[in-house]
């Protein structure tokens, strides 16, 4: 479903100019070491990671790095500050991690050819492919896009995925997120293909949301959301997965904290709205797939 990454000699000879890299500090010593924990982010996906009206970074991905951080400071027992480094493309992402310029990076889609250069936590959430179209269309079954111009980021999302939906559909290509609902917008395309939690919560920012809509109601394709850090460093990574565990065992436990952090993005008042239910069976299924989270003492 989802294309190689564009950029994989480039990545292989990252790998083979720092070899020594993977042998040397761990994410914990070097963070126990500096104080810092370097965090790779986008500024656009909503309602992960975004820039609010107040010039800030916020997101439902950018409180788990919170968590993640406070996990993180309890563990070397020192005060942990995070630095953000925006990389725009999924090849910059992971080339930073890589070269361990960054320890995490999250809102990724697993799949196995990304996993051949980093590790994956937990999935934190779960989203799938949808379209954003013009309001006054009757595009959302796969019949209905037959003909159709569909624009898609080529880097995320193959031609192939579309052409199973529907085979004679048209597929465009466009460098960005806000290139798709431009290309949308001025009629250039019928649709854009992309992850259908981020198209909802970037068609609530525009200036006429009303006039647009992300069909169909379920995911042509579903995947999970997780983040990314360096391979070979199984320490980091199960404090990661730890932390994700507690916020999802605190939601279905009914934790204030992990609750209206949850809701903020997904609750029946939230940026993209899922059912309560839904959220809690997702998060037990994956809780029963690690070991279960002991009670705070």
């Amino acid at each position: 479903m989802y294309n190689k990454i564009p950029l994989i000699a480039l990545s292989l000879m990252t790998m083979l100019t720092f070899p020594s890299q993977s042998l040397a500090e761990t994410v914990l010593e070097r963070v126990a070491r500096t104080g810092i924990l370097n965090v790779s982010t986008r500024v656009d996906l909503v309602p992960y990671a975004y820039v609010n009206d107040e010039d800030k970074l916020v997101g439902y991905s950018v409180e788990l790095i919170e968590l993640i951080r406070e996990t993180l400071s309890e563990e070397i027992g020192k005060d942990v500050q995070i630095k953000v480094i925006v990389d725009d493309t999924l090849d910059e992402r992971i080339s930073s991690l890589l070269n361990r310029e960054v320890d995490i990076a999250c809102d990724t889609t697993f799949t196995w050819q990304r996993d051949r250069f980093v590790d994956f936590s937990l999935a934190y959430g779960v989203s799938g492919i949808k379209v954003f179209v013009k309001e006054d269309n009757n595009l959302s079954s796969p019949d209905s896009f037959k003909n159709k111009r569909i624009a898609i980021i080529e880097s995320v999302l193959s031609p192939e995925a579309i052409k199973v939906i529907e085979s004679q559909v048209t597929v465009v290509n466009v460098d960005s997120i806000q290139a798709g609902i431009k290309a949308v917008e001025d009629g250039e395309v019928d649709g854009f293909a992309f992850d259908g939690t981020i198209l909802e919560g970037t068609r609530q920012t525009l200036t006429n949301p009303d006039a647009y809509k992300v069909v169909p109601e379920e995911s042509y394709f579903k995947h999970g959301i997780a983040c990314m850090v360096p391979e070979q460093d199984s320490t980091f990574l199960n404090l990661v997965n730890l932390t994700i565990g507690k916020l999802m065992d605190g939601y279905i436990r009914g934790d204030s904290r992990y609750v209206e952090m949850v809701n903020r993005y997904f609750g029946e008042n939230g940026i993209v709205p899922f059912e309560p239910a839904r959220i809690k069976d997702f998060f037990e299924i994956m809780i029963i797939t690690r070991e279960q989270i002991p009670p705070e003492q």
